[in-house]
């Protein structure tokens, strides 16, 4: 089995995906001529040549655009259907995937609506390809705390159907300490808590995260490396990093993929698992990163189920679904000569 194909095959969990961000161009022209939008764009080569930004708000300001033709159920179910497929064909079993329902209702377009779609997008992710899938609602943190409130109260009545809280949007300016109290309510409801910290915010991005949003995943985390002290803290209490290699690339957090800490960190014990952020924009789905970084950090099959056995570890399933996974995943690695997973501390 050739390595391409080992990366294929390897089963995997995705952990960092936002659903908006899978919005391919020519999906995006579908859903503007469907819904009647008039989108900045006069071709799909026209999108992706203005995805030559090089910094988050950069991308941001595309993103949001990109959005804008998302408008019913149907766009919401067709956007998530279309991930899926990539996704599983990517290997990918399970699946915890972000949405931005602020995007959306700033819009006029009802939370319920957008539940609706992408819920009926993961049955079909379940029936068509038995991938299993989580919901993590995110707030945008360019806003207020206020505005966070308002929409986890638009959220009450799905939360059943909802497994976490999240903090997406522009790090820098927007520290942890801002969604403290809307955290706090998240959590006495029973949800999980992640939050985007020190992609390009401080190491005292991620401190906050820890110690105030009381997270149970950290998303990114890449400038915690800076810490050392801050580091030994996130191996010694196993905290999962969603680390998404294309991504941090693409938005200059790495200057060169050769540069990537993906070993770095796997070496220091952290519980590093690899993800596509927003592949649609970032040039690549999970298989494209764990490419990029195999090839790139000469990463040896040891390392590459050492890193989907931490994507299993790292989930909110259940701990008979994660032995399931974790079963599966090394009953591959012997047939397919992947070696043992490396330990981590």
């Amino acid at each position: 089995m050739t390595d391409d194909a080992f990366i294929t095959a390897l089963p995997k969990a995705e952990l960092h995906l936002h659903i908006e961000g899978s919005l391919e161009p020519e999906l995006m022209f579908d859903l503007a001529r469907r819904n009647r939008v008039a989108i900045p764009f006069a071709s799909v080569e026209e999108v992706r040549a203005a995805y030559a930004f090089s910094n988050l708000q950069d991308f941001l300001d595309i993103y949001y655009a990109g959005a804008d033709v998302l408008r019913t159920a149907e766009d919401f179910h067709d956007l998530a259907v279309a991930y899926f497929d990539r996704a599983a064909a990517d290997g990918v079993v399970h699946a915890e995937i972000f949405f931005d329902p602020q995007t959306h209702t700033d819009r006029s377009i009802p939370f319920d609506t957008v539940m609706e779609g992408l819920l009926s997008g993961m049955r079909v992710a379940e029936d068509r390809h038995g991938l299993t899938s989580k919901l993590i609602l995110c707030f945008l943190r360019h806003l207020d705390e206020d505005a966070a409130f308002a929409t986890f109260a638009q959220a009450e009545k799905w939360l059943d159907r909802i497994d976490g809280v999240g903090l997406d949007s522009s790090e820098v300016g927007h520290p942890p300490a801002k969604f403290a109290r809307v955290f706090a309510a998240a959590g006495d409801a029973g949800l999980k808590r992640v939050a985007h910290a020190g992609e390009e915010g401080p190491p005292a991005y991620v401190h906050e995260a820890l110690d105030l949003l009381r997270i149970d995943r950290l998303d990114h985390g890449n400038r915690a490396l800076e810490d050392p002290l801050l580091t030994a803290r996130l191996a010694r209490e196993a905290m999962t990093l969603t680390v998404c290699p294309l991504s941090n690339h693409k938005l200059c957090v790495v200057k060169d993929m050769a540069d990537h800490p993906i070993d770095r960190m796997l070496a220091l014990g952290l519980r590093a698992t690899i993800n596509s952020d927003d592949p649609a924009y970032f040039g690549g789905y999970i298989g494209d990163n764990y490419r990029a970084v195999a090839q790139a950090r000469g990463l040896s099959r040891a390392d590459l189920v050492t890193l989907a056995r931490n994507s299993f570890l790292g989930s909110f399933l259940d701990d008979v679904a994660i032995a399931g996974h974790l079963a599966r995943l090394d009953g591959f690695a012997r047939s397919a000569g992947g070696g043992q997973a490396n330990p981590v501390l």
